[in-house]
C-alpha cells in the first residue's frame, strides 16, 4: 500500500514542476504548472496575480542554455519550448510598447509601463539629449521619493541613485534642480504619466536592440518600435522605415534581410548579419510579430509567413494575438474600479543592481572630455566611426541598383546623431544572446576586452539641435542618398525562383526513383515480405502486373536485344 501511494506521488510530480516568473518590479510569481500547459495558462495567471486587464502589451520571456532570449508562445506547449529541465524561470516585460503609454486605459498597465522604460533608461536601450535624461530621472526621484525635503534629502542625494549606465556631476545637479523646483507636489500617478509622455517623444522608445553586422562588418543593432523599423549604429540611428513600408523580412541561416518599398516607387533591401542561426530566428519572429500588431487594422487579416522562398525551406510563424487597434478598443471597454497599485519604491534590482542607493559606476569630469565607451558585445569588433551606414541594396524605377549611405537625412546631409551631452551609452545594448555572466534581463553586459569606442566632445547642445532628429510619428530620419550599384533585385529574385524550381525537380526525381525500386521489388524481387506479399496477391496489382508491366518489359527486353545486335553487327 505505501509502495502504491509512493509510486503515485512520484507520477504526480513527473506531471507538474515549478515556474517563477520575475516581474517588473523584481518581485517574484511562482506557481506550479502541469507539464502539457501550454504559455497562455501560464500568461493568465500572472496577468490575474497582476490584475491586468489591458494585457496585450506584455509577454514572457526566458533564455535557453546557449544564452538565447525567446519569447514565450502563447498557443504551445511551455515544456516543448524549454530547452532545459524544470524549474523554469521566466521574466515578464513589454513585448510590444504602446504608441502613445499616457492613454492606456488603466493605471496598472501605465505603471507597469513606466517600470519597463525606467529599466530601458538604465540600460541604455532610452537614449536621449542630457537635458532629457535630467528631466526623466527627475520624474523617477519624484515619482517613488516624494517632494524634495532638506531634512530628509542633504546635499548631493541624487548621486545616490543611478538612473543611467554613467553620468556625471552635472547631471546630478540638474536632476536635484529640477526635482527641487519644478515638480514640487507631483503624485506619483501624475510624475509617472509625465515620465511616459516625455519617453514617448524620444527616438529610441520601444527600442529592444538585435545586435547584428552589416555587410561591411560594422557592428549596428536592429530593432522594432511602434512607428517601424530602425538600425542603429554608434549613438546614431543610420535608418528607418514605417511598417507600412516594410513589405517583407527575410531570413537563411545567419542573413536577415529587409524588404521595403520607399517614396517614388524606390525598392530596398537591407541585409544583416546576427551571432548566430538561432539569434537571427528571433530576430525575424520578433519583426513578424511587431509589423503584424502595428500595422493590420484586424487579427483576421494575420497571415502566415515563411521565411524563405516557395519550396522545401524557410520556417513558417504566424502571430496569433491581438493587433493594436484591437487592443484599443477592447481597453475603452474596461469598466471596474482601478486595482491597488502597491508601488515598490526605490528598491535594489537583481538587473539593475545600482540602481538604488549604490554609488554611480563613473563621474564624468565637469569639464570636455574624450569618453571612452567599451565595446558593444563580445565578438562583434566595435564600431570606431559612427558616422558611417550600412550599405544599402535598392531598386529604382528602370531595375537598376542602388546603393545607401548613411550621410543623409531629410532635411539635411548628416545622419540621425544625438547629442555629444546625451550620455548616449551604446556599449550597454541589448546583447543577444547575453553573456553568461548576465541575469536574464541584465541587458547592461560590460566586456573589458574588447576595443573601445572613443569620440570627441567638440559641438554644443545647440549645435546638436540644429542636427537632431524629431519624433517618431513620421518625422524623424529617412534613408540617406541613392547612389548606383551593381546588381538588381530582378537577377536575385529570379535566382531564388531557378534554386526552388532546381529543388523541387530534384524532389521529383528522388520520388520518382524510390517509386521505381519499390516497383523492382514488388514485380521481379522473390522477397517473401509480409507487405509485399499483400500487395502482390491484391487483384489491381495482379492486373497491373499481367496487362501492362510484362508487355512493357517483353518491349524493352525486345528493343535492348535489338541494339545490342546492331552494335556487335558494326
Amino acid at each position: 500500500m505505501l509502495s502504491r501511494l509512493m509510486s503515485g506521488s512520484v507520477r504526480s510530480l513527473d506531471r507538474e514542476f515549478n515556474c517563477t516568473v520575475r516581474l517588473l518590479d523584481d518581485t517574484e510569481y511562482t506557481c506550479t504548472v502541469q507539464r502539457d500547459a501550454k504559455g497562455q495558462w501560464l500568461f493568465e495567471q500572472i496577468c490575474q496575480h497582476l490584475s491586468l486587464l489591458e494585457k496585450d502589451y506584455f509577454g514572457i520571456r526566458y533564455v535557453d542554455p546557449d544564452k538565447q532570449r525567446h519569447w514565450l508562445e502563447l498557443t504551445k506547449s511551455i515544456t516543448k519550448q524549454m530547452r532545459s529541465q524544470p524549474p523554469f524561470t521566466m521574466c515578464l516585460r513589454v513585448k510590444f510598447y504602446p504608441p502613445d503609454p499616457a492613454a492606456l486605459k488603466e493605471e496598472i498597465t501605465r505603471y507597469l509601463v513606466f517600470l519597463q522604460i525606467k529599466r530601458d533608461l538604465y540600460h541604455g536601450r532610452l537614449l536621449c539629449r542630457s537635458s532629457d535624461a535630467a528631466m526623466l530621472a527627475a520624474y523617477i526621484l519624484q515619482a517613488e521619493i516624494g517632494d524634495y525635503d532638506a531634512g530628509k534629502h542633504p546635499e548631493g542625494y541624487s548621486s545616490k541613485f543611478q538612473f543611467f549606465p554613467k553620468h556625471s556631476e552635472r547631471l546630478e545637479r540638474r536632476i536635484a534642480e529640477i526635482h527641487k523646483t519644478e515638480l514640487i507636489g507631483q503624485t506619483p500617478e501624475t510624475s509617472e504619466l509625465n515620465f511616459l509622455r516625455k519617453a514617448q517623444t524620444l527616438e529610441t522608445y520601444g527600442v529592444d536592440p538585435h545586435p547584428c553586422k552589416d555587410v561591411s562588418g560594422n557592428a549596428a543593432f536592429l530593432a522594432f518600435t511602434p512607428f517601424g523599423f530602425v538600425v542603429l549604429q554608434g549613438n546614431r540611428r543610420v535608418h528607418f522605415l514605417k511598417w507600412n513600408e516594410v513589405t517583407k523580412l527575410k531570413f537563411e541561416g545567419k542573413t536577415f534581410h529587409i524588404y521595403a518599398n520607399q517614396q517614388e516607387d524606390q525598392k530596398i533591401i537591407l541585409t544583416y548579419f546576427a551571432p548566430t542561426p538561432e539569434a537571427c530566428k528571433h530576430l525575424w519572429k520578433c519583426g513578424v510579430e511587431n509589423q503584424a500588431f502595428y500595422q493590420f487594422e484586424k487579427s483576421s487579416e494575420v497571415r502566415t509567413v515563411s521565411s524563405s522562398n516557395l519550396f522545401f525551406k524557410g520556417s513558417r510563424f504566424k502571430y496569433s494575438g491581438k493587433v493594436a487597434k484591437e487592443v484599443m478598443e477592447q481597453s475603452a471597454k474596461i469598466r471596474r474600479e482601478p486595482p491597488e497599485i502597491h508601488r515598490t519604491g526605490m528598491v535594489p534590482s537583481r538587473s539593475c543592481p545600482s540602481i538604488t542607493h549604490g554609488p554611480r559606476q563613473s563621474s564624468v569630469p565637469r569639464t570636455r572630455r574624450r569618453a571612452v565607451h567599451i565595446s558593444i558585445m563580445e565578438g562583434l569588433e566595435s564600431l570606431r566611426d559612427s558616422g558611417h551606414s550600412t550599405p544599402v541594396r535598392s531598386v529604382s524605377d528602370d531595375g537598376s541598383l542602388v546603393r545607401s549611405h548613411g550621410n543623409g537625412v531629410e532635411g539635411g546631409n548628416r545622419a540621425a546623431e544625438f547629442s555629444e551631452e546625451s550620455y548616449s551609452p551604446s556599449h550597454s545594448m541589448v546583447p543577444t544572446p547575453v553573456s553568461s555572466n548576465c541575469s536574464l534581463d541584465q541587458t547592461l553586459c560590460r566586456h573589458t576586452n574588447g576595443p573601445p569606442l572613443i569620440y570627441e566632445e567638440e559641438e554644443s547642445e545647440a549645435a546638436w539641435g540644429s542636427r537632431a532628429i524629431t519624433g517618431p510619428r513620421g518625422k524623424s530620419s529617412q534613408l540617406g542618398k541613392i547612389q548606383p550599384s551593381t546588381s538588381s533585385m530582378e537577377v536575385e529574385q529570379m535566382g531564388e525562383v531557378i534554386g526552388s524550381l532546381a529543388r523541387l525537380f530534384l524532389v521529383t526525381l528522388v520520388l520518382l526513383l524510390a517509386l521505381l525500386l519499390l516497383l523492382i521489388a514488388l514485380t521481379e524481387s522473390e522477397l517473401d515480405v509480409a507487405f509485399l506479399r499483400d500487395i502482390r496477391r491484391t487483384p489491381e496489382f495482379q492486373q497491373f502486373h499481367y496487362e501492362y508491366f510484362c508487355p512493357l518489359r517483353r518491349w524493352l527486353a525486345c528493343k535492348l536485344r535489338w541494339m545490342g545486335g546492331h552494335l556487335i553487327n558494326k
